[in-house]
């Protein structure tokens, strides 16, 4: 079958480090890949902006002992990449543009550094002819104003920008006019056969949209949702869609978008609890992780514990917004 997934193809994974917050979620994801996949033969790469003109300080990583972590420890590779049209006005262009910097040609598979590694990502059966992206989404954007146009004449007036069909994007079991009958991800993880590929029509489509975001986008915001407005548009261009892997593996048995700490602790299974303390327990990466405050507290001195406890797994508030200003009120929230 000329599409069949390919269980055994191999690939890469990237995520991006940067000095602050992202390097040690870096350090959480490297371990926790090894932890859970001892099976995974593609290369990890940490990809590191450096600075430029776009950057108002240098955004590589400063740390020696979290690259040596990384490298040494977790087989991690730095790969060095420059920001040539976001950085600090759009940090989340981090994304589109290391693409350009992975081996070309080889499949790949983009991840949030907020994510955990919890069962074996090698035996995912991704088909990389067919893109996909995490469906573990808020309908986020856009937000229709009361006089128009509405979701249909927003992301259409997207489809026809690009030559793309936009019938053929649309789920047809959900109503028209509500925001899940149109194709919109997570950009927490994405896949596809080649970076560079992918690569060059994701930052096309962003430039474009961030340009000349048009009449129809006049009334919405683009920050920090411009890499979620273009993604759809790109899978769909590369014949990609909703459902192109198994339901249950990423954003489920094998991996875990937290967010933030006080988030997972707040709503993620026992399992990615006892997998982050695990992996966090060994000396040589405690004392790397200490410095960061919401690791400190949140893992070592059992914040994390309280937070968890103001919830029940089974019966969680729909909107993630409720479950941080209940995190807040009770004085836990970091970042």
């Amino acid at each position: 079958m000329a599409n069949a997934p390919q269980e055994s193809r191999h690939f890469n994974i990237v995520i991006v480090g940067q000095q602050g917050r992202l390097m040690y979620e870096a350090l959480l994801f490297a371990a926790t890949l090894r932890k859970s996949d001892s099976n995974f033969s593609g290369r990890l790469f940490v990809a590191e902006p450096q600075p430029g003109e776009h950057w108002g300080s240098d955004p590589s990583m400063r740390n020696e002992a979290v690259r040596t972590m990384l490298t040494d420890e977790y087989r991690a590779e730095i790969l060095p990449f420059d920001s040539r049209n976001f950085g600090d006005s759009y940090p989340y262009g981090n994304k589109i543009e290391a693409l350009s910097a992975l081996p070309k040609g080889e499949p790949f598979v983009f991840f949030d550094t907020d994510t955990l590694i919890t069962g074996p990502v090698s035996a995912v059966p991704f088909d990389f002819d067919r893109p996909s992206a995490s469906l573990r989404v808020e309908g986020s954007w856009p937000q229709p104003d009361l006089y128009g146009p509405g979701y249909t004449g927003i992301w259409k007036s997207l489809y026809d920008r690009f030559g793309l069909d936009f019938e053929s994007s649309l789920d047809l079991s959900q109503p028209d006019e509500y925001w899940r009958r149109y194709l919109y991800f997570n950009a927490g993880w994405f896949f596809f056969r080649c970076p560079h590929e992918f690569g060059a029509r994701f930052l096309e489509y962003a430039l474009d949209i961030r340009s000349h975001p048009g009449d129809a986008l006049a009334s919405q915001t683009l920050s920090p949702w411009l890499d979620q407005v273009a993604l759809p548009l790109v899978i769909h261009s590369f014949g990609g869609g909703r459902k192109t892997l198994p339901a249950g593996l990423l954003d489920g048995d094998v991996s875990c978008h937290y967010r933030t700490l006080p988030l997972l602790y707040a709503r993620e299974s026992d399992m990615a609890v006892e997998l982050l303390e695990e992996v966090t327990a060994p000396n040589k990466i405690k004392k790397v992780l200490k410095q960061y405050e919401p690791i400190k507290r949140m893992v070592y001195q059992n914040r994390g514990a309280k937070v968890r406890a103001l919830f029940d797994r089974n019966d969680l508030p729909r909107r993630e917004q409720v479950i941080r200003n209940r995190i807040k009120k009770a004085g836990f929230w970091m970042r």
